[in-house]
């Protein structure tokens, strides 16, 4: 069973159709975040170490998606601001983007559903559009750089074996992500612990 379900991947990997594939995927991972872009990324970049694919052409193909699928958001919520003011990830972006300003664009490509959040916001409260799209081509091409390198060296730590190679790139990524949420997990604690130390004591009697 399992060497049918490696050959039809190897299949998939080495059609000229896959680039597309992933060009749609990041587009849509964009503004529909549940779409597994990262996944298809980490998998093409694992058969890149046998060959199979072109890890360049991966990440720079993964990166545009991205890029263009984040503008697309941006666009979204530009058009839909005043119905997206009271969700709970907008009140999060909105605070993030005025304590960070553009880098939260960057930041927030690696925080499962924060990306989404972080463009509609942007294009909500009309960020300005040439600032955007310059951290935004740095948050997307980080990304695709990041995922293409943990599953091309996933790839070449099993290059007999693939399957194990990708189950190797999916757990760093995920380890990544778990690290990522718990050091802002903390941080957000401590604020919140610090802002209630700062709180005037009740002196009545």
């Amino acid at each position: 069973m399992s060497h049918a379900i490696l050959d039809l991947v190897q299949q998939v990997m080495s059609s000229p159709w896959l680039y597309v594939a992933l060009f749609a995927l990041a587009l849509l991972d964009g503004f529909f975040p549940i779409v597994p872009a990262e996944t298809a990324v980490i998998t093409a970049a694992v058969f890149a170490a046998s060959g199979e694919t072109n890890l360049a052409l991966v990440i720079v193909v993964a990166a545009l998606g991205a890029f263009a699928g984040d503008h697309i958001s941006y666009f979204i919520g530009k058009k839909s601001g005043r119905r997206l003011r009271d969700k709970k990830a907008f009140v999060w972006a909105r605070n993030a983007l005025t304590e960070r300003g553009g880098l939260v664009l960057v930041v927030a490509r690696y925080i499962p559903g924060g990306r989404t959040a972080t463009t509609l916001t942007m294009g909500a409260v009309r960020y300005p559009l040439r600032s955007f799209t310059f951290f935004d081509a740095i948050a997307a091409g980080s990304w695709a750089v990041y995922s293409g390198l943990i599953g091309f060296f996933g790839g070449m730590a099993f290059e007999n074996d693939p399957i194990k190679g990708l189950l190797l790139g999916l757990g760093i990524a995920l380890s990544i992500t778990g690290l990522v949420e718990l050091v802002r997990w903390i941080r957000k604690r401590r604020a919140t612990q610090a802002s209630s130390d700062r709180l005037p004591a009740d002196t009545s009697v």
